[in-house]
């Protein structure tokens, strides 16, 4: 099979409850870092990784991110018509204009492994990436999506990323089950209780999955909390030696949550400020 990986999922239908009233309704994706939102963070790790269609899974009220994605004539006319060039050029290349959009609707929301099921015409018999906009990546200091197509490149089978989680916190992750050589994967368990995790290996957002991962997604029934979780299909690759795990090199911040998405501002600006003077 073709080891080439061109396309991204971007699972985008959740309601972003934890943000609420703010995400009411505004798309918690659109929620920005600095002056940029969550989902062109991640889908400008995904160009840079080489992707050149990105595949965008909405539900209800995410129109706006569909129209953050779209030209905007209009804007850019007034922008110029007040001098604004600057920003004008902004505006029109908030994409490359080799990169493709695609969204697609899941009605329902079942959970993220019915989300990347709902992508499965559009994906194709390629492999692909899957990248979760809750999180924000510093990818100046490495690209995970990279390293993860860079690892599929070389194997050709899934490959996660994976982070360090120590105490209380690892409840909040598919777990991995490692095997004895570094990166190998013998199963992987969603959310377990602190004292059962099989290990401090937590698998984190960013994927990249052989296309095989769509007959195991479409005869899973529901698991934690009654949704189709991907890491119960990863766990049945994994336990055929379909999986393996990347270690993350770059800052990460879990901006499902007020704490991390106040660090991540802090953080990007911080960068900023420094890049700026030097």
């Amino acid at each position: 099979m073709n080891r080439k990986i061109r396309k991204a999922v971007f699972p985008v239908a959740g309601f972003g409850t934890r943000f609420l009233p703010a995400t009411k309704a505004m798309p918690k994706e659109l929620l920005p870092i600095v002056n940029k939102p969550l989902i062109q963070y991640a889908a400008e790790e995904a160009i840079a990784a080489g992707i050149d269609t990105l595949i965008f899974v909405t539900g209800r009220n995410k129109r706006a991110i569909e129209d953050h994605f779209d030209a905007n004539h209009e804007l850019e006319t007034i922008l110029r018509a007040k001098g604004k060039e600057a920003q004008a050029k902004m505006v029109r290349n908030i994409l490359p204009a080799h990169v493709d959009c695609i969204f697609v609707r899941q009605s329902e929301a079942l959970g993220l492994g019915h989300a990347v099921h709902c992508a499965k015409k559009a994906v194709g018999d390629e492999p692909f990436t899957v990248l979760l906009a809750d999180d924000y990546y510093s990818i100046s200091d490495s690209n995970p999506t990279a390293d993860l197509v860079k690892a599929y490149q070389d194997s050709g089978i899934s490959q996660i990323s994976a982070m360090t989680v120590n105490g209380p916190d690892i409840t909040k992750y598919g777990v991995i089950i490692p095997g004895l050589n570094p990166g190998s994967v013998t199963g992987l368990v969603e959310k377990p209780a602190e004292d059962q995790a099989p290990s401090n290996l937590a698998s984190v957002g960013r994927y990249v999955l052989h296309p095989e991962i769509f007959d195991i997604l479409g005869e899973l029934g529901p698991g934690k909390a009654g949704e189709i979780q991907l890491a119960d299909a990863l766990d049945k690759l994994s336990q055929i030696n379909r999986v393996r795990s990347v270690q993350l090199r770059c800052k990460r911040f879990d901006c499902g949550s007020t704490d991390g998405y106040i660090e991540a501002i802090n953080y990007e600006h911080g960068r900023r400020k420094q890049l700026a003077q030097n």
